[in-house]
C-alpha cells in the first residue's frame, strides 16, 4: 500500500517533544514509487477509498470525524483539502474556516464559535485553521498576556477530551513547510495576477517572526498531542507527497471505525415499483 506507516512515522506521540527544525519538510521517505505515474494511481486509490468510507460514515450516522488542519502561511491547507477530499460527496463533508473573531464572537469565550462547528454524527468536518489560532497568534503577536494563551492551551486539552468522550474521532494535521519554500510560494503569488488576491502584505510581518511561530507550534503540538487527539506533522514542501500522506492517514484512521452500511429490515426482492 502507498506510504505505508504514515500513521506511525508522522505521529507526535503523547508526551513527546516535537522539534520541527529536525523534521525535513522536503522528505518523501514513505513513497516507494519510481515516478509520478505511480503516485497518481496510488493517490486515486486513496481518494476512492475515502469516498467509499465517507458514504458509510454518512449512511451509518454513528461516528463523527473532526480534522484540524494547521500550517504556517502558504503551508498548503487549501490545496491539501481540495485534492485529498475532492471525491467525497459534499453532503457529508464541511470545511469550516476561522478568521478574525467578530464582535459577537469576542463577546463569548474563545471556544464558543468553535464548538458550534464540530461535526454531528455521520459528518466529516475539516477545520481550515482552528481554535489553535487562539493560542498561536495570541502568543506570537502578544495580543494578550502570556497567562491567557497558557490558560487557553489547557482549555483546548479539556475541550478535545470532551469531544472524544462524546464519540468524535479527532485527527490533527500540521503541514510543515520550510522558510525557503514559503518564499517561493509568496513570490509565485506576486508574479501571477490571478493569485494577487491570495497575497497579503501583512503576511510578511508574520514571516519575519518565523522562528517565534515555529517555537509556538512546537510547544502547542507537544503539549496537546494525545491518544484521543493526535497530531501528525506532515512534510509539505512537496505538495503531492503531502497529499498522499494526509490521504493515507485519513484512510487508516477511518478504517478503525468499523464503518458499515446500515442493515435494512425489509426484503428488496419483495418490492415492486409500479409503472
Amino acid at each position: 500500500m502507498p506510504v505505508q506507516g504514515a500513521l506511525e512515522r508522522y505521529l507526535v506521540k503523547p508526551g513527546a517533544r516535537v522539534d520541527l527544525r529536525k523534521i525535513d519538510p522536503d522528505e518523501k521517505t514513505l513513497f516507494s514509487g519510481k515516478d509520478k505515474s505511480e503516485y497518481d494511481s496510488q493517490f486515486r486509490q486513496l481518494q476512492d477509498a475515502l469516498r467509499d468510507m465517507q458514504k458509510m460514515l454518512y449512511a451509518q450516522s454513528k461516528h463523527k470525524i473532526l480534522v484540524v488542519m494547521q500550517a504556517m502561511d502558504t503551508g498548503g491547507k487549501d490545496g491539501c483539502i481540495k485534492h485529498v477530499f475532492s471525491h467525497i460527496d459534499p453532503q457529508g463533508i464541511h470545511v469550516r474556516s476561522f478568521k478574525k473573531p467578530t464582535e459577537e464572537e469576542l463577546a463569548h469565550d474563545f471556544l464558543w464559535r468553535v464548538h458550534a462547528k464540530v461535526p454531528p454524527r455521520g459528518q466529516l468536518v475539516i477545520f481550515n485553521r482552528s481554535h489553535y489560532e487562539d493560542v498561536i497568534a495570541v502568543r506570537v503577536k502578544k495580543l494578550f498576556p502570556d497567562e491567557v494563551w497558557k490558560r487557553r492551551q489547557n482549555h483546548i486539552i479539556d475541550f478535545e477530551r470532551m469531544l472524544a468522550d462524546e464519540g468524535t474521532t479527532i485527527i490533527k494535521i500540521f503541514l510543515h513547510i520550510s522558510k525557503e519554500e514559503q518564499k517561493k510560494r509568496l513570490e509565485a503569488r506576486l508574479s501571477n495576477p490571478h493569485k494577487h488576491w491570495k497575497f497579503n502584505p501583512e503576511d510578511l510581518k508574520d514571516r519575519a517572526r518565523w522562528d517565534e511561530f515555529l517555537t509556538a507550534y512546537e510547544d502547542v503540538i507537544s503539549k496537546t498531542s494525545a491518544d484521543h487527539a493526535p497530531w501528525y506533522v506532515i512534510p509539505a514542501d512537496r505538495k503531492w507527497y503531502r497529499n498522499l500522506c494526509v490521504a493515507r492517514i485519513m484512510v487508516d484512521r477511518m478504517r478503525t471505525l468499523d464503518l458499515k452500511l446500515p442493515r435494512i429490515d425489509w426484503d428488496p426482492k419483495g418490492i415492486v415499483i409500479g409503472d
